[in-house]
């Protein structure tokens, strides 16, 4: 397994002060990376970059809204 040690976790926006649900996202260049933000060293999602940008695109139109 590619060691993220270094990676770039950028911290979503929608994250409040008070912690909790937090989650962090990173370019590993051919995948993005999902985590956690509280606990930094647990598991990490890997999604292609197509399945991510497909993702966006649904949630910003609305599709995913209940």
């Amino acid at each position: 397994m590619k060691d993220l040690r270094d990676a770039a976790w950028r911290k979503s926006s929608y994250t409040g002060q008070e912690g909790g649900t937090c989650v962090e996202l990173a370019n590993l260049n051919a995948t993005v990376g999902v985590r956690d933000s509280t606990d930094p060293d647990g598991p990490v999602l890997q999604f292609g970059r197509d399945a991510v940008a497909g993702l966006l695109r649904r949630v910003k139109s609305g599709e995913l809204d209940r």
